[in-house]
């Protein structure tokens, strides 16, 4: 009879032991659940504080006068860290054609030589190949011709560990140039911040381009005299194509005038924000025309 009662109290002994073991495993199940909505609500808080922050920067493009884009302009100055209540928000806007728009090395599917030429000289300051030109003219073109040196066509990409052929039509994005040949990550990143990738040929803006774009598009031009130019801009933007041609530092220097602009169409814009623990950050790329609330190009959130 003793036997069994402490056989009983032992049972009863396990199972309230089980018991409190299955309770606590739920409450913590719970509390990882509660944290796991309460992380993706301020997530997605997060996301729609970042795009009203993305449209809020589109009213600004809309608002602005379209004949001359500069950097002296509302739409140009960097939105600092606001931070309201649990929510923080900072973003920029910066007009993408101040950038070298790789795409304008290849036109109606045919290379243009003297595009590819500005690009040639843009690789020459920065100490980069200029065999690049020929690769990326390759990739982008109709043919299957390949140019040297440095070119590639399908050919050579059939005969990698992992084969692809040559996409023969325009970038989509920059990051497209890593399954290019010769561009390899550290490349890509010294040439981003001077090369963007828009649809079509655009021309640059000389209001808004860096030094190093303006000696790209302008053969003659030393990097000495496009910072002592982007310093005058400071001071005086360019109110025409004319105007530009007029401030050159002398004779000489040969460029085609589709080449270069005081206006711009296209933007990207950055919206980085907090809310609780989470973080968004979303880049648009807008397409402003005339009279036209800017269009979405493409949009990606990270």
């Amino acid at each position: 009879m003793r036997k069994q009662r402490g056989v009983a109290i032992i049972m009863a002994i396990l199972i309230v032991a089980l018991a409190a073991t299955v309770a606590s495993s739920l409450l913590w199940s719970q509390n990882v659940w509660t944290r796991g909505v309460e992380s993706e609500s301020d997530h997605a808080q997060a996301e729609w504080i970042a795009l009203a922050g993305t449209s809020w920067a589109a009213s600004i493009l809309n608002n602005d006068t379209r004949n001359v884009d500069y950097l002296q302009e509302p739409w140009a100055q960097p939105l600092p860290a606001i931070s309201v209540e649990n929510f923080q928000i900072s973003g920029f806007i910066q007009d993408q054609q101040g950038l070298f728009n790789l795409n304008n090395l290849v036109q109606d599917g045919q290379t243009s030589e003297a595009e590819k030429a500005n690009f040639v000289r843009l690789l020459g300051i920065l100490a980069l190949p200029a065999e690049l030109a020929n690769a990326l003219a390759d990739w982008m073109d109709s043919d299957s011709s390949t140019q040297y040196p440095g070119g590639a066509e399908s050919d050579y990409y059939l005969g990698l560990p992992q084969p692809y052929r040559a996409a023969n039509q325009p970038l989509t994005r920059i990051w497209d140039l890593a399954r290019i040949r010769g561009f390899d990550r550290t490349t890509i990143e010294k040439l981003a911040p001077f090369v963007t990738v828009l649809p079509g040929f655009t021309p640059v803006n000389v209001n808004t381009a860096p030094p190093e774009v303006l000696v790209a598009v302008i053969a003659g031009l030393s990097l000495g005299e496009a910072r002592a130019l982007v310093m005058k801009r400071n001071v005086r933007y360019f109110v025409s194509t004319g105007d530009f041609r007029s401030r050159l530092p002398g004779t000489g220097f040969v460029f085609s005038e589709a080449d270069i602009s005081v206006s711009s169409q296209f933007f990207q814009v950055t919206a980085n924000t907090h809310f609780g623990m989470a973080r968004a950050k979303i880049q648009t790329l807008f397409y402003r025309g005339s009279n036209l609330w800017p269009r979405t190009i493409w949009e990606q959130l990270s």
